[in-house]
């Protein structure tokens, strides 16, 4: 499930954002500061092409949150509604409850039914990084296709990453149940928010 993220969870979510394996699968890898992140949040909170969503996942009764959806790019063109995503969970919150698995796949199947029946897009895109093979795979396994290697020069230091693109005709494994995984979480994510403020 997603939900709007709440001024409340602005350091949790910088918190999960500053994890190594986070940022060893982000664009950006330094630690985000607080006062940095307080920027990016405002931006982002005024900024109507983008949402800012917080993934749950439930125990009983209770929703845990597990992880982060941005989405950005928010438009329509040509009468072509299209979006940009990327994405993160809180690496230590899954592993201590074992969902690794079924909460990368949680997340991915829920950003992707918000954006195609919640946001109505036809398009969605987002970039990985080259090194990134375990999101690659997930990311083939919904449907998405690749576009070919390209590189960046970020904080410095070169960054080989790939475009994605999935169609909302093209979408696959949106309604199959994932079992809770107790596999070791790789760095869920595709495109980190602060990188792009």
């Amino acid at each position: 499930m997603l939900r709007a993220a709440r001024e409340a969870e602005r350091e949790t979510i910088r918190r999960w954002r500053n994890h190594p394996q986070v940022r060893a699968a982000s664009f950006t890898d330094h630690e985000i500061g607080a006062d940095e992140h307080r920027v990016w949040w405002r931006r982002v909170a005024a900024d109507p092409s983008r949402a800012l969503l917080v993934y749950c996942e439930r125990d009983g009764e209770a929703e845990l949150p597990a992880g982060v959806v941005l989405f950005e790019d928010l438009r329509t063109e040509a009468g072509q509604r299209t979006g940009s995503w990327g994405f993160y969970l809180d690496v230590e919150g899954v592993e201590a409850r074992g969902t690794g698995l079924s909460s990368w796949l949680g997340v991915q199947r829920a950003a992707l039914d918000h954006a195609f029946e919640v946001l109505r897009l036809d398009l969605l895109t987002g970039e990985v990084l080259e090194h990134n093979t375990a999101v690659r795979r997930g990311n083939r396994r919904f449907g998405f296709v690749e576009g070919p290697p390209a590189v960046r020069t970020v904080a410095g230091r070169t960054v080989r990453y790939r475009r994605i693109g999935l169609r909302r005709d093209q979408r696959r494994g949106a309604t199959s149940t994932a079992s809770h995984g107790t596999g070791r979480t790789a760095a869920a994510h595709t495109v980190s928010p602060e990188e792009n403020a």
